[in-house]
């Protein structure tokens, strides 16, 4: 069992480049005002403009919060390009710059360069079924 943890709640002192859990769930809605609306009402999200966060802790590091968004986005909203879907995962990640390496050497699609804001680090990528990915290192 402790292996297991360990393997699927790796510690910040792990140097490898990889996914550490999801950070986020995008989907296409016809109204993403209607939907975040529905979802409140009925199933309890509280949302916001972006949708709705769902935080919890490590279990091996309890001090730590992480998050998941939850956000509907307009029908065809050019933020899921190249994509052709109606969906994009958001990865949580470590060692972005290190990954981002990794990726290109493996012949993977980068669509952009890493972006720095005050809650973390992205960059995207296509998947061989061209579902675009988000991936995002945590400030």
């Amino acid at each position: 069992m402790e292996d297991q943890k360990n393997q699927t709640n790796p510690s910040s002192s792990d140097p490898t480049p990889k996914v550490t859990g999801v950070g986020g769930i995008f989907f296409f809605s016809e109204n993403p005002k209607e939907t975040r609306d529905w979802y409140a009402k009925n199933l309890g999200l509280e949302v916001n403009d972006w949708g709705s966060t769902f935080e919890s802790r490590k279990i091996d590091a309890p001090e730590v919060v992480e998050s998941l968004q939850w956000s509907p986005f307009k029908k065809d909203d050019a933020y899921f390009s190249p994509s052709k879907k109606e969906f994009m995962i958001n990865y949580r990640v470590q060692h972005i710059e290190a990954l981002v390496k990794q990726l290109k050497e493996n012949g993977v699609t980068v669509l952009d360069d890493i972006a720095t804001y005050d809650y973390g680090k992205f960059v995207h990528i296509m998947d061989t079924e061209g579902n675009k990915i988000e991936l995002w290192e945590p400030a």
